[in-house]
């Protein structure tokens, strides 16, 4: 009889814990959704894992950067326990979200928990270049941002700049030593995909930086 009330006790416990929990959970997503931090940071405090996904297979960071839930992301990014390098299925970053954004702070702040800056494959510069957010450009290259990464076709920031960022991100690059000859895979020049993205200032720019590439003859 002891032992079977003492396993009701352990039973019910569990099933106190389950309710708890999946209480925590829904609580979480919908302070992510409703850019909530103290309620964020109340949940975190009780030991909510704040890297968990929700049904889409998202955690709380990347949703919040997802729907511009800039206070969210910033509790979460300031809590020690969140994982900053988590990948979706696309292999982009949190980091590569607030670029693409142009979330500045909190790109800053990313940097700071030591966020991958020269990840393989598309990178945080190349999301800041399409998004043509010339601060966060002159951010990531002043952490040594390698400013002509190759995407998985070979694709520059550049490129990415010319189509469909601003002719001022385009400037930023140049100015900043990008090589406006390069090609991808396509055999396509940052000047081709300025052409395509019908941007005529940004296709200019960078054949004028060409044209100042060229060796001066000799008079």
């Amino acid at each position: 009889m002891r032992i079977h009330l003492k396993f009701l006790v352990y039973l019910l416990l569990a099933f106190t814990l389950s309710l708890a929990s999946a209480g925590s959970y829904d609580d979480f997503f919908v302070a992510v959704k409703r850019d909530d931090a103290n309620a964020i940071n109340a949940l975190l405090r009780r030991g909510f894992d704040p890297n968990t996904i929700d049904p889409s297979g998202r955690p709380g960071l990347f949703i919040a950067l997802q729907e511009g839930a800039l206070h969210a992301a910033d509790a979460l990014v300031a809590w020690p326990k969140t994982n900053v390098e988590w990948r979706n299925p696309k292999d982009e970053s949190p980091l590569m979200i607030a670029a693409f954004k142009g979330y500045k702070d909190l790109v800053r702040k990313l940097i700071a928990r030591d966020a991958d800056v020269n990840k393989t494959g598309w990178t945080p510069l190349h999301y800041a270049a399409t998004g043509g957010h010339v601060e966060i450009i002159l951010m990531l290259l002043d952490e040594n941002a390698y400013i002509d990464a190759e995407s998985p076709n070979k694709s520059t920031p550049l490129m990415m700049a010319a189509m469909y960022g601003s002719t001022a991100a385009v400037r930023a690059l140049l100015d900043a030593g990008a090589d406006p000859t390069l090609r991808n895979e396509l055999g396509l020049s940052a000047v081709d995909f300025a052409q395509r993205g019908n941007r005529p200032d940004a296709a200019d720019t960078i054949a004028a930086a060409i044209r100042n590439r060229q060796p001066k003859g000799k008079w």
